[in-house]
């Protein structure tokens, strides 16, 4: 095996075991006082968003812009968003308590192609990747674990070794666009479009609540909708 395809293996390994060192950070973590805990959660969600954004705005949409055309790019955008609310949808209808797991993997699987191809193709913006990845998976990791602790019957040592399981899904991810799409520029572009349509669905849907009406789905949309003409706008522009 060469040292490439090993340094990328262990880079994807890293990002992904941020989700159980999160898992881990919430089981032990306990403020005293209510008001606190609080504001530490919502900073901990809101530090995930802002990861999350940062993915979209420096690596994800930038990369796939280069590759295919505005209006193919305005519709896996669109699409990305419209995949991410169904599942939403899904997953209020069936009320499982997995949600924020789910929403964890939706974005970390297309990433980890995203890194492969992009070692592949010797890009710029792998360490980049790498490290949002991991600040993403730290508080998500922390978030899933809240979720499933207290909607489920399993127990801590259950989840964090469920999630670090789903952690080994980021190397096999990542061999998958380092073998299968080094030479498929447009297919990476698609894949990677349509995660940051979902990513900025799930952000604006999960963490700025204020831009969600309750039990309607559509306002968030708005978001990907904004987002996209704006990218649209900037590709015509160039």
């Amino acid at each position: 095996m060469d040292t490439t395809l090993l340094t990328l293996l262990g880079m994807s390994l890293a990002a992904g075991i941020a989700m159980p060192i999160g898992a881990i950070a919430a089981r032990f973590e306990h403020i005293q006082a209510q008001w606190l805990e609080s504001e530490f959660r919502h900073g901990v969600i809101a530090f995930g968003g802002g990861a999350l954004l940062s993915a979209v705005a420096l690596i994800l949409v930038p990369e796939g812009m280069a590759e295919v055309s505005s209006s193919t790019a305005a519709t896996c955008l669109l699409l990305g968003g419209l995949l991410l609310m169904g599942l939403e949808r899904w997953l209020d209808k069936h009320k499982t308590s997995a949600g924020q797991m789910l929403a964890m993997m939706s974005d970390f699987i297309p990433e980890s192609i995203a890194l492969g191809a992009m070692i592949a193709m010797g890009g710029e913006g792998v360490a980049l990747l790498v490290l949002l990845m991991a600040l993403q998976n730290l508080p998500e990791g922390f978030n899933a674990y809240r979720e499933l602790k207290e909607h489920s019957n399993l127990s801590a040592q259950t989840i964090i070794t469920l999630f670090s399981i789903m952690a080994l899904s980021g190397p096999l991810a990542a061999w998958m666009g380092y073998t299968l799409l080094a030479d498929q520029a447009t297919t990476l572009a698609v894949i990677m479009l349509v995660a940051a349509g979902g990513i900025l669905y799930s952000v604006f849907s999960d963490i700025a609540p204020q831009a969600k009406l309750e039990n309607h789905r559509l306002p968030p949309m708005g978001a990907v909708l904004g987002f996209t003409v704006g990218v649209v706008g900037q590709m015509l522009i160039q």
